[in-house]
C-alpha cells in the first residue's frame, strides 16, 4: 500500500469520527460502538504530598477541654440569664400576704414555705439564688420572723426582706413609775408573746420604754432587754453625773429616781423635784414622800384603792419617809430615762418643799413660811373647785339627775388643775388637816403652819 493511499484512509477515518472523537489518538478511541457508550475511565489521582508532623496527645487533650469548657460557660451564662430573669421577674401574689418564718428552719424549708404559700413560683430558682449569693457574695442569712410581702413582689425582693430581716414589728409599750410586778403582768397578758416569766425581776431593773418584737419573742426575752437597756443608760449616765449630788451610788440613784417618777408626771418638773429631794438629804431632812408610804403598804401591786388614812400614814414600814431617815431600802417603782437623769443632775436650787398649785404642776418653797402661803392657794383652789362641783350637782338635780358626786370629766375641768399625787411635802396632803409634822428648818421656826389639803395619791 502506498503512502498517498495511507494518508487519504486515515484522512477519510477523521471524517468519520464524531466531534467528541476528534483529537483523540488512536489508543484512546473506542474500539467497539459497546465500548463507546461505556463511561471513560477516570485516571488514577495523583499521589498525595506526605503530611507534617501530627499533633502532641496532650496538645489534642487540651484543645477539646477549652472547647468543652467553652460549650459549658456558654450554657452556664444562658442558665444565669434564665435564673436572673425569673429572679427579677414580678412574682406571683396577686395581693400582700403574710408568711411565719420560723427559728431553725432551714433554706430548703424555708423555699418550700414561701412556695406553698404563692409568695415565689419557683422554689429551685430561688434557692439558686440563695447559693449564689451567700456563697459568692456573702450576703447574709435568711433571718426567722414574720414578714409581709407586697403584691407581685419578685424573687430578689423577697431575699432582701429575709435577708435584712423586715419582719413585723409588734410593740409592747411599758410606762414610767410602774412597778416590776405591774410591768411582769403588762408583758404576760400580750398575746403575741411567748413562753413564761420565770420571775420577776428586782425593783428599779427594768427600764420603761415601747421595745418592738417580731414573732417567735418570748416575754423573758423582752424583760432582759428592759434589764439591759437600764443598765447600759444607768452606767453611761452615771459618769456625765454632777459631783456634788447626794446619792452615792447607782443604786442609791435608781431608789431615789423612783421616788421621783412618782411625784409628778411632767417631765419639765423633775428636776426641780429631785433638786428638793436632794436639799433635804443634805439637811438630813426627812423625805415624806406619799407615794413611798403607797408602796410600803401595796408593794407590786403599786396603789392602793383608797386616799392614805392617817393611820397607814404612822404605820411602820421600811418605806416609811416619814419615818424613817433617808432613802427606803429599795426602789419604789421603775423610774424612766428623765427621771434618772433628773436626779443625776438636778436643778441647783434652795427649795425644801412643793405643793400642787391647781395647774397640773407644783409651787415650791425655799422655807416653810413661803411653803404655808403655796399651800393656802391651793385650799382657795381647792374651794373653787369644791364650789363648781356643788353646783354642777346642783344642776344636774334641778333637771331631774338626781344628786350624786361628780368628777373632773363631769365638771368639764382640765384634770392638770386637779392636785398631783405625791406632790405635797413636810405632812402635806396624806390626810385632812395635817400639819408640818418635823421641825422647819433655821429661819422658819416661828412659821405657823396651816391645814393641809386633802388628796388622792398617786397610783
Amino acid at each position: 500500500m502506498s503512502v498517498t493511499s495511507d494518508l487519504s484512509s486515515t484522512a477519510n477515518d477523521n471524517d468519520a469520527l464524531t466531534p467528541s472523537d476528534r483529537g483523540r489518538t488512536p489508543a484512546m478511541l473506542p474500539r467497539s460502538p459497546a465500548e463507546a457508550l461505556e463511561p471513560t475511565r477516570l485516571p488514577d489521582p495523583p499521589e498525595r504530598e506526605p503530611r507534617g508532623p501530627r499533633m502532641h496527645p496532650l496538645l489534642r487533650f487540651l484543645n477539646g477541654l477549652l472547647t468543652l469548657l467553652f460549650v459549658a460557660a456558654a450554657l452556664l451564662v444562658g442558665v444565669l440569664y434564665f435564673v436572673k430573669m425569673r429572679f427579677d421577674r414580678p412574682g406571683p401574689l396577686t395581693t400582700s400576704a403574710v408568711v411565719v418564718i420560723p427559728k431553725g428552719e432551714g433554706v430548703s424549708g424555708i423555699a418550700e414555705r414561701l412556695e406553698r404559700d404563692g409568695v415565689i413560683d419557683d422554689r429551685r430558682v430561688f434557692m439558686s439564688s440563695i447559693l449564689y449569693f451567700f456563697h459568692f457574695k456573702g450576703k447574709g442569712s435568711l433571718k426567722a420572723g414574720e414578714y409581709e410581702f407586697r403584691k407581685h413582689a419578685s424573687m430578689r425582693q423577697v431575699l432582701d426582706t429575709l435577708v435584712e430581716g423586715k419582719s413585723i414589728d409588734h410593740k409592747v409599750s411599758v410606762a414610767e413609775g410602774l412597778t416590776s410586778q405591774q410591768i411582769v403582768d403588762r408583758v404576760r397578758a400580750d398575746p403575741d408573746l411567748e413562753g413564761e416569766i420565770v420571775e420577776v425581776p428586782p425593783e428599779g431593773t427594768l427600764l420603761p420604754d415601747t421595745y418592738k418584737y417580731g414573732r417567735g419573742d418570748t416575754r423573758q426575752d423582752i424583760l432582759e432587754r428592759m434589764e439591759n437597756a437600764r443598765a447600759k443608760f444607768l452606767a453611761n449616765l452615771w459618769e456625765q453625773r454632777d459631783p456634788d449630788i447626794v446619792v452615792k451610788t447607782p443604786e442609791e440613784a435608781i431608789i431615789l429616781a423612783s421616788i421621783v417618777e412618782k411625784e409628778t408626771s411632767r417631765a419639765d418638773e423633775r428636776p426641780h423635784i429631785a433638786s428638793v429631794f436632794e436639799n433635804r438629804l443634805k439637811k438630813n431632812m426627812r423625805l415624806q414622800s406619799d407615794p413611798t408610804i403607797i408602796y410600803g403598804l401595796a408593794g407590786g401591786k403599786g396603789g392602793l384603792d383608797h386616799p392614805i388614812q392617817q393611820d397607814e400614814l404612822e404605820r411602820d414600814t421600811a418605806y416609811n419617809t416619814y419615818k424613817i431617815n433617808g432613802l427606803p431600802p429599795t426602789p419604789i417603782a421603775n423610774p424612766g430615762r428623765a427621771a434618772i437623769e433628773a436626779v443625776l443632775k438636778p436643778a441647783k436650787t434652795k427649795d425644801l418643799y412643793f405643793v400642787a398649785d391647781g395647774t397640773g404642776g407644783h409651787a415650791f418653797a425655799p422655807n416653810l413660811e413661803e411653803h404655808n402661803k403655796n399651800v393656802a392657794r391651793w385650799r382657795q383652789v381647792e374651794r373653787e373647785l369644791a364650789a363648781k362641783a356643788a353646783a354642777a350637782a346642783a344642776a344636774k338635780a334641778a333637771q331631774g339627775g338626781g344628786a350624786q358626786d361628780l368628777g373632773a370629766k363631769d365638771l368639764n375641768l382640765d384634770p392638770g388643775a386637779l392636785p398631783a399625787a405625791g406632790a405635797l411635802l413636810n405632812g402635806d396632803g396624806p390626810a385632812a388637816a395635817a400639819t408640818a409634822a418635823e421641825p422647819a428648818p433655821a429661819g422658819a421656826a416661828n412659821a405657823e403652819p396651816v391645814p393641809l389639803p386633802k388628796r388622792n395619791p398617786k397610783r
